[in-house]
């Protein structure tokens, strides 16, 4: 038998995110999280501040981790060959896998055999 929950806690709520350090990332956080809030008349209707919604999304600062990853490093041919035949990858998965572990190999295949890469 499942034990009663607390008053405080409510189906299908989730933590809130972490604090944000700046002013600027408190009110972005806040316009965006007007966007879930539903009015009183349960209509569904979002009201939205739009200025303060063009602010949050002008100060969004998306970038994109992968292509962070890789890097200048030239690979051996015969690195992206063993890669492509004992993983069973792509020349292009395996050079970029070889490019984010800095050329090496080993590196390259111990991160792709523990789910690491």
């Amino acid at each position: 038998m499942a034990e009663p929950q607390p008053s405080t806690v409510q189906e299908g709520a989730t933590d809130p995110h972490a604090p944000t350090a700046t002013t600027d990332d408190r009110i972005a956080a806040a316009a965006l999280s007007t966007l879930d809030a539903q009015d009183d008349n349960g209509t569904g209707k979002k009201e939205v501040d739009g200025k303060a919604l063009d602010k949050a999304m002008k100060n969004l600062n998306v970038k994109n981790a992968k292509a962070e990853e890789k890097k200048n490093v030239k690979v051996e041919p015969a690195d992206v060959n063993l890669l492509v035949k004992e993983l069973d990858l792509s020349k292009q998965k395996a050079t970029d896998l070889l490019k984010t572990y800095d050329g090496s190999a080993v590196r390259a295949m111990t991160a792709f055999v523990t789910g690491k890469a």
